[in-house]
């Protein structure tokens, strides 16, 4: 037997069952650490500042681990029996040989104070895993004929996956990548830091969107997005290089996605640098295991921003509770503003709009701004910001948001939201007051009509529909209220002739079902939008006005009136009188896009979104 090369003896530890060689683990350390887990929350947090679930190699103790962070995080106790129960609720106790595994590791434990030691051996054979495992893709990339480009890729890709794991991941490394240079930080003007597109955020910065259903957030945060992904300009805002977003979407359907952005004049093609998860299966975000699942997806897609909507739907502890948002940020939003990924949450308006967003107080502790986004009516939002860290951009806008049919779909682009322009510049109680579905257009309505100050609710509402005055029931409510409250208060000069004469082009959400193609969804008000409120009785047509660039409530033109050469809408007499035959809004090279776009992006080039 001389010519036969004699083979060294297997490590039996080395090889599988079914003789395969196994990759570097620890599989005793696994499950001392497992065991003491399911009963100590000390261990488990002294454990997770050394390993994550990933660094165990079974899937049985992957699951465990799993489980039990899930309680530790939500503060509930833990026990074998409870982790027995928990996975029985979620069918996976066929994982853990029908829950033998939890007694025989929770049974032969070790104490909490030794975890930590047991931790550092399972990271250490982790680490010659991943080693491994790219030593097999080197060795597999040099079978298939790979050129020294592609290997050295290979290895860089590695070296900054390890690089950026001893940064911002476990062992000491992560404890004192903390700390400032202070030559560094000194060094950095961080008041010339760019904003994001719409000037609402800064890179890294965390805010909230908070919103009734009424307000439609959904729906401007996508177009935001969208436009942020791809490069274009929003809010008015220049146009600046796309931006890597990861949007987390567990409030809207896919047919209602879909329809959104191909109103704003989206497709396949033209996504830019967005990723969105509809309905993904991430674990609740107020608990370690959902805050891993989702740094899981920002490293996958190398987002920038990440998008919450909405964030009830991510957590699994009560609203209420504080403790639900402090897990939340400790766990997830926490390591992302360390790795300076910006973050947008929605969120919706408690019982008292006064209060800001529902539940606990707490949810706004951790962020750098609060946004409130109201629906005035007549297609007007205001977005003002209620809280900040920074006070950096600006506090409040007036939106319009613009939308149009097709037929039975809405139109390729012809939905979006800008900013509200004026052909001059009143003040904003004016402004407020010209238009139509704010509280103070309904007080300037009143006040014409020569209606009392202490006429009540019933008397108003009846008023308003002889008026053809548009309001809803708590716009209505509010005007009786202030007309109430106040003195001998002037009503608003709010002189001038205005058309009694029907508009042809109304806002969907204004007039429901008066569009080609509305009357089966009469109550739907722009894309994906359901109706406002069931049982809300129809209003009837109110007068446009001539403020703002909205293209949905246009005035029917007098015989003498002059029109805008762009869009042919009346112009105002005071931009007439000044020499001008354009409404400001259309006048060429200011940056403002024509009455309906040749493409949607040609937003960019207008400056418009």
């Amino acid at each position: 037997m001389s010519n036969v090369r004699q083979l060294p003896p297997q490590d039996p530890a080395a090889a599988s069952d079914d003789g395969r060689r196994t990759p570097p683990c620890d599989p005793e350390a696994e499950e001392f650490v497992v065991g003491v887990v399911m009963h100590s929350k000390q261990a488990y947090d002294e454990c997770a500042l050394l390993i994550t679930r990933d660094d165990l190699y079974k899937p049985a103790h992957q699951l465990i681990w799993d489980t039990a962070a899930g309680l530790h995080a939500t503060g509930q106790q833990s026990h074998p029996a409870l982790i027995r129960a928990e996975l029985e609720r979620q069918g996976n106790l066929h994982r853990v040989e029908g829950g033998a595994l939890l007694y025989k590791l929770g049974t032969d434990t070790i104490t909490p104070g030794m975890a930590a030691a047991f931790a550092e051996r399972i990271a250490a054979t982790a680490r010659q895993r991943r080693y491994d495992a790219h030593s097999t893709a080197l060795k597999a990339a040099i079978d298939r004929k790979a050129d020294g480009d592609e290997l050295a890729a290979l290895v860089a890709d590695f070296q900054q996956g390890e690089a950026l794991r001893e940064n911002t991941g476990r062992g000491p490394a992560h404890l004192t990548a903390s700390l400032l240079d202070w030559g560094t930080f000194f060094a950095t003007d961080f008041g010339a830091i760019q904003l994001l597109p719409g000037k609402l955020m800064g890179p890294g910065q965390q805010i909230t969107l908070v919103g009734d259903g009424k307000a439609g957030k959904s729906l401007f945060t996508q177009e935001w997005m969208w436009r942020m992904a791809t490069g274009q300009a929003f809010l008015g805002d220049h146009a600046q290089d796309p931006v890597r977003i990861l949007y987390l979407d567990a409030e809207n359907g896919q047919e209602q996605v879909q329809e959104r952005f191909l109103s704003f004049g989206a497709g396949p093609r033209s996504m830019g640098q967005l990723r969105y998860a509809s309905f993904p299966p991430v674990r609740p975000l107020d608990t370690a295991g959902g805050g891993a699942d989702v740094l899981a997806m920002v490293k996958a897609t190398g987002a920038e921003l990440v998008v919450i909507d909405t964030i009830s739907r991510f957590i699994s502890a009560p609203e209420n509770d504080a403790d639900t948002w402090l897990n939340l940020y400790r766990h997830t939003l926490l390591p992302l503003k360390r790795d300076r990924i910006a973050s947008v949450r929605l969120d919706h308006f408690g019982k008292d709009k006064d209060r800001g967003g529902r539940g606990s107080s707490a949810k706004t502790q951790d962020v750098d701004h609060v946004w409130e986004l109201s629906s005035q009516g007549g297609g007007t939002l205001t977005l003002k910001r209620t809280h900040t860290r920074t006070g950096i951009g600006p506090d409040a806008f007036t939106l319009v948001r613009q939308a149009r049919r097709d037929g039975d779909n809405w139109a390729l682009g012809g939905t979006r939201h800008i900013l509200m322009a004026y052909d001059v510049e009143p003040d904003m109680e004016a402004a407020m007051a010209a238009t139509p579905g704010t509280v103070e257009h309904i007080v300037a309505a009143l006040d014409r009509a020569s209606m009392p100050d202490d006429a009540g609710n019933r008397a108003v509402r009846q008023k308003l529909a002889d008026l053809q005055v548009p309001g809803g029931n708590d716009k209505i409510a509010e005007a009786v209220r202030r007309r109430k409250a106040r003195s001998e208060k002037p009503g608003f000069d709010v002189s001038g002739k205005r058309s009694g004469d029907r508009s042809d082009e109304r806002f969907p959400e204004t007039f429901p079902g008066t569009l080609p193609g509305t009357e089966e969804t009469a109550g739907q008000t722009f894309p994906g939008t359901l109706a406002e409120t069931p049982g809300t009785p129809p209003v009837p047509h109110v007068p446009p006005t001539e403020w703002g660039n909205g293209e949905g409530t246009p005035e029917q033109a007098d015989p003498q009136t002059p029109l805008c050469t762009v869009c042919h809408h009346p112009l105002n007499p005071t931009r007439t009188a000044n020499g001008h035959n354009t409404h400001l809004a259309c006048q060429p090279g200011l940056g403002h896009h024509p009455d309906r776009p040749a493409h949607p992006h040609d937003d960019a080039h207008h400056g418009a979104a």
